[in-house]
């Protein structure tokens, strides 16, 4: 197997608890477990989580068990909606949700995760498309991290030129590779799955998933007008079936931690945090 990244004790910690439902803890010895399938010492899995408690991302009950805090859950909510992308959005009628005055790293990073791009410096729009309109992209950018100054609002009446120009601003053709390519990594994945030792399965499983997951999670959502969108919903589904897969690789490491019902990730980040343990990736790094 292509070797593959390996996440980082203090991704990996954020990843397997934003996985569980609000306030549900994960043991301790479930997170230093985990982090040695990837090569993350004990200790550095205990640092951690001392700097992420410390800085108010992860909490402890009272046993020394630890939770994702609510923010982190707040915007776990929105990265698991890639199960529901299709239920996303709504007929386009040419219209733009704008934002100006986005600023820093965590502006971009927000715009970039709900599929805006700059028409002009200082001005990133997308097309107003998604369910919610204006409200929900307002809410979804705050969550993200978009400053309370930048302002969103409802953009119309571009000249033609504008309106090309701001068509074009997505690469349809590199969206369309994206999601072949994909389809084709999920299913060399899946039929190596049953074949390879249960720790090795657990790794690719979480890796690949993860991969695909960071993937749908950062698709801009383009109406049919700018990129169809089959082939990403050819995408969803092959996901959901790989996430079965992984999760049943998963299953008993968790199980033998007490950890929910063991509903466990081909990668733990950034999964259901509606119930169980799921098997997606994504990080919120």
């Amino acid at each position: 197997m292509t070797t593959r990244p390996t996440p980082s004790a203090k991704s990996l910690v954020l990843d397997l608890l934003a996985t569980l439902p609000a306030g549900h803890p994960m043991p301790v010895a479930t997170l230093i477990a985990a982090g040695e399938l990837f090569g993350i010492t004990p200790n550095n899995t205990r640092v951690a989580l001392a700097r992420l408690l410390s800085a108010g991302r992860v909490e402890r009950d009272h046993r020394g068990r630890y939770h994702a805090s609510p923010k982190l859950a707040q915007v776990q909510r929105w990265i698991v909606s890639w199960r529901r992308l299709s239920e996303r959005t709504r007929p386009w009628r040419g219209g733009w949700v704008s934002v100006c005055g986005a600023h820093g790293r965590a502006s971009a990073r927000a715009l970039r995760l709900v599929g805006f791009r700059n028409l002009r410096p200082g001005l990133a729009l997308r097309p107003d498309n998604r369910v919610g309109g204006v409200e929900e992209a307002r809410t979804t950018l705050r969550a993200l991290g978009l400053p309370s100054d930048a302002l969103v609002f409802a953009l119309s009446g571009l000249d033609s030129a504008s309106d090309t120009r701001a068509r074009a601003l997505w690469d349809q053709a590199e969206l369309q590779r994206g999601y072949e390519n994909s389809l084709a990594t999920l299913a060399a994945s899946e039929a190596r799955l049953d074949r390879l030792p249960a720790t090795e399965a657990m790794v690719e499983s979480f890796c690949v998933g993860g991969a695909v997951i960071r993937q749908l999670r950062a698709d801009p959502l383009l109406p049919d007008a700018i990129a169809p969108g089959a082939a990403r919903d050819e995408l969803v589904r092959a996901m959901r079936a790989y996430e079965r897969r992984g999760r049943a690789r998963w299953a008993d490491f968790m199980r033998g931690f007490g950890v929910l019902d063991a509903q466990v990730p081909s990668d733990l980040r950034s999964e259901e945090a509606a119930r169980g343990l799921a098997v997606a990736a994504g990080g919120t790094r």
